[in-house]
């Protein structure tokens, strides 16, 4: 269901607040930063959590479980997307005739009065909201900030800064990223998805167009090698409006050339406005180039030095499940990445295989959603094929029930299409040991999905390291 923008007032006037499921990783920020402006927030969660821990930690309110008691004394209440109405706590403040808040509104009021950057996309978006928020930070703006997933520096994925700025991940998914007055629209790319809620890939294209042109909004970046985005870029600059694009394409305003991947890292010479300078990453791939590039753009928008952002690029390590190191174990190496489009499982996997050197890549995917392995399962298996050896787990069904012949098994069959050495291992469970009896010394795993995926990769760092000591090799630690 797609969402229409509401009205918002200041969040400091809307309290107390509670939040459904406020353990998420969008959420969690959101009441973090509510709770830092003073206002008395509580929430729950399905099940414990770090995250619910954490915010307990910081004095929050926080509930295991859902009952309409735990409202409170809420005058608001916050949910996402994938709350249902029978949710009892939702019942109970609908009964109530409480301020009934999506989590985009939520953020939104928080975002009155700021310079507002939303990174919206179809990919990329969590890595380049980290990016832009390490490097406005680094180059001391001191910017607010809600990212989709924890920095690995920090841990963290929002913050109530000093600063003017304030930079959100914009999701496209359900239309929320209309919600927000957006001064800065980054557009990072646009590719046909969330078709369960837009209908047709005309109608999700015309959302990122609604997005660039929103009241608020100044200027847009976006990139100028993705053939959507730059056509969207083109059609901003004949009404007049200030586009920055980044990229390789010679037209781009801020240019990407001589780009060179080693291992996990990536570098390029970045030219804007007369200005020419070395950027150099420690996160592997061209896309992160990109994602960065597109970080420059924002902070160069906001009148920061170019060098200063440039040198701050190089500061970012990464945010949680983008590429991330879980151990290496006997010359394997194990990563954990979010990706669950094909676009971006091929784009993860492209920079894997560099990383793997002379060891086999060892894919294991959790398809994410019903709707999204039906409409793109041929696709997951030309993405996979890229690997060496491809596991393929069931569906993680997140917010949607189930559909008639829809499971894993069409993902691991486009697989053997595409020519790939596919296995299927339905159970989760079962994962861990059917990857610890796959891989061997040099070679890369990497868990990839936007589900409970995430939990294997530990798994497996433990089997592997059991079985070294059995055996009496040097076994290494986790990440």
């Amino acid at each position: 269901m797609l969402r229409e923008p509401v009205e918002v007032l200041p969040a400091d006037q809307v309290g107390p607040v509670h939040f459904i499921a406020i353990g998420g990783a969008g959420m969690s920020g959101i009441a973090q930063l509510y709770h830092d402006l003073g206002v008395e927030i509580s929430g729950s969660d399905q099940a414990d959590s770090p995250a619910l821990r954490q915010l307990e930690h910081q004095g929050i309110r926080t509930h295991v479980g859902h009952a309409a008691e735990q409202l409170g004394s809420a005058q608001t209440v916050v949910i996402s997307s994938a709350i249902r109405e029978s949710n009892p706590e939702l019942a109970a403040a609908r009964e109530r005739g409480l301020r009934i808040w999506h989590r985009s509104t939520a953020l939104a009021a928080l975002m009155l009065g700021k310079e507002a950057v939303a990174i919206a996309g179809t990919h990329g978006k969590t890595t380049t909201t980290g990016m832009t928020s390490v490097m406005l930070t680094e180059a001391g703006a001191d910017p607010s900030y809600v990212i989709g997933s924890p920095l690995a520096s920090t841990g963290k994925s929002a913050h109530l800064g000093s600063g003017q700025a304030f930079v959100v991940e914009a999701d496209e998914s359900d239309g929320t990223f209309l919600q927000y007055p957006t001064t800065i629209a980054v557009v990072t790319n646009v590719e046909a998805d969330h078709l369960d809620n837009w209908g047709t890939p005309e109608a999700y294209h015309a959302g990122f167009l609604r997005f660039a042109t929103g009241k608020d909004v100044r200027a847009v970046v976006l990139d100028g090698d993705d053939p959507v985005a730059a056509a969207l870029g083109e059609r901003l600059r004949q009404e007049g409006r200030t586009v920055l694009a980044y990229g390789e394409h010679p037209g781009c305003e801020v240019r990407l050339s001589e780009l060179d991947f080693e291992g996990t890292s990536a570098s390029a010479t970045l030219t804007h406005d007369g200005w020419t300078g070395r950027m150099e990453l420690q996160v592997p791939g061209r896309y992160n180039l990109g994602n960065a590039a597109a970080a420059f753009a924002v902070g160069r928008l906001l009148g920061h030095d170019p060098q200063a952002l440039v040198r701050a690029a190089g500061t970012f390590t990464g945010t949680l499940r983008r590429f991330q190191l879980v151990g290496e174990v006997d010359g394997v190496r194990v990563y954990d990445d979010y990706a669950h489009h094909p676009t971006e499982i091929r784009a993860a996997l492209t920079a894997a295989r560099k990383a793997a050197g002379e060891g086999r890549l060892v894919a294991c995917f959790q398809p994410h959603l019903f709707s999204r392995t039906q409409d793109f399962a041929a696709e997951f298996g030309q993405a996979l094929a890229l690997a060496d050896i491809v596991v393929v787990t069931d569906v993680y069904a997140a917010r949607e029930d189930p559909i008639e012949g829809v499971d894993g098994s069409l993902v691991h069959e486009a697989a053997l299409a595409a020519g790939a050495e596919s296995i299927y291992v339905p159970n989760k469970a079962h994962l861990p040991s059917a990857l610890a009896g796959l891989v061997g010394k040099e070679d890369l795993v990497m868990t990839l999905g936007a589900g409970d995926v995430t939990l294997v990769g530990p798994l497996l760092v433990d089997q592997l390291h059991s079985a070294a000591v059995r055996d009496g090799r040097p076994s290494g630690s986790g990440a």
